[in-house]
């Protein structure tokens, strides 16, 4: 496949473009409603189906099935992101109007880092052949894993990841509007809101682990690889506004999405004993999580949407007025700060969480941050 730089770049002004726009849509904090969400959805799928169309048109039929089959399993896995987001969100409780915030930062994220996964994939893949045996076992154990542990969620307040942030970095339990980081007694901490971002971000770094491998199961091409994985990955903030509150409906989908994984490392294994058609391959993983869906909706019809409730969640709070002015400028003129005041904020204090959810003592360390974060 002959992809010529233009292409490269063109490709890459179309994702910036279309972050600009959705940036400057939701410039101001709002509930993001299922309509809304809804209409974005339709924006982002029709974008990387119409840009698969274009590569059927001008690559021949093979690369197209290849680019399809890639963003059906990207698509599909990127669901189980957004259940993870889901239940982040629902622990630190972040208003509605904040989330679409991290989750642009966390999509950005996701892109750059997805396509560094990609091209160190590719290269691994272009001096390694075998590597490809490696990725396969992996995706059969990570798909056997996702079977055995399909009921179980990720556990916020015990990850390793959450205890390491609360122990280096000072932050306070209020919500300052969207704003990351705030200077308060004269030190700057962290609110609640960059917890959640870096949370969201090492989740889709895990995730990147099981989806990268995945796709390069059905095509060795670096192009179609990365464009599969960023069309599939834009359309992420409004998928999650259109399926969180929709989360306990699909029961049987993280079942459809190990044996996705499954299949996939079966056909990596067979590569040099029977080549499986891209055009099967496309079919099962459609007809795989089609029935997932189907099953899932049957099995739970009459349920109605609702916010995900998770219990001991720390009280996080919305700053009040009077916090909110006392808040000092990250930069710029400020007050020299003798000291810390006995009232600052630093780290999780006794007084910002309950005992269980800051907890730093050995019991709940050992707990493999694999399966409380990624999709076993």
């Amino acid at each position: 496949m002959d992809v010529p730089l233009w292409l490269w770049f063109a490709v890459l002004g179309v994702i910036i473009l279309m972050l600009a726009i959705d940036l400057f849509a939701h410039r101001k904090a709002h509930v993001i409603g299922v309509r809304e969400a809804a209409a974005w959805s339709i924006v982002w799928v029709t974008l990387g189906v119409a840009f698969g169309g274009y590569i059927w048109m001008e690559y021949g039929a093979e690369f197209g099935q290849q680019y399809y089959a890639g963003y059906l399993i990207e698509k599909s896995l990127a669901v189980d992101n957004v259940f993870v987001w889901a239940i982040i969100f629902a622990f630190f409780g972040v208003p509605r109007e904040f989330q679409h915030r991290v989750l642009f930062l966390g999509v950005l994220g996701a892109l750059v880092f997805r396509g560094i996964f990609i091209a160190l994939g590719a290269v691994l893949i272009d001096n390694f052949s075998w590597i490809l045996y490696v990725f396969a076992a992996f995706l059969l154990y990570t798909g056997y894993v996702m079977i055995r542990k399909r009921n179980e969620h990720m556990d916020v307040a015990n990850s390793k990841i959450l205890k390491a942030f609360k122990r280096v970095v000072p932050m306070t339990d209020a919500y300052h509007g969207q704003k990351f980081l705030i200077r308060k007694a004269g030190i700057i901490v962290a609110t609640p809101l960059l917890a959640v971002l870096v949370l969201v971000e090492v989740t889709d770094i895990i995730f990147a682990v099981d989806s990268i491998p995945a796709i390069f199961g059905v095509t060795s091409e670096p192009f179609i690889v990365f464009t599969a994985n960023a069309f599939a990955i834009l359309g992420l903030r409004a998928m999650y506004f259109l399926l969180a509150d929709l989360m306990h409906r699909f029961i049987y989908l993280k079942l459809g999405l190990a044996f996705v994984l499954i299949w996939v490392g079966i056909k990596m294994l067979l590569l040099d004993v029977y080549k499986i058609p891209t055009s099967v391959s496309l079919a099962v993983v459609a007809l795989i999580i089609t029935v997932s869906i189907v099953a899932s909706l049957r099995a739970t019809r009459g349920q109605s949407r609702h916010e995900i409730v998770v219990e001991n969640a720390p009280p996080f709070r919305i700053a009040s007025e009077e916090e909110m002015a006392e808040a000092q400028p990250l930069f710029g003129k400020r007050p020299i700060a003798s000291g810390i005041r006995a009232d600052a904020p630093s780290r999780f204090s006794d007084g910002d969480t309950p005992s269980g959810s800051g907890d730093q003592s050995p019991e709940g360390d050992g707990a493999n941050d694999r399966s409380s974060l990624g999709r076993s």
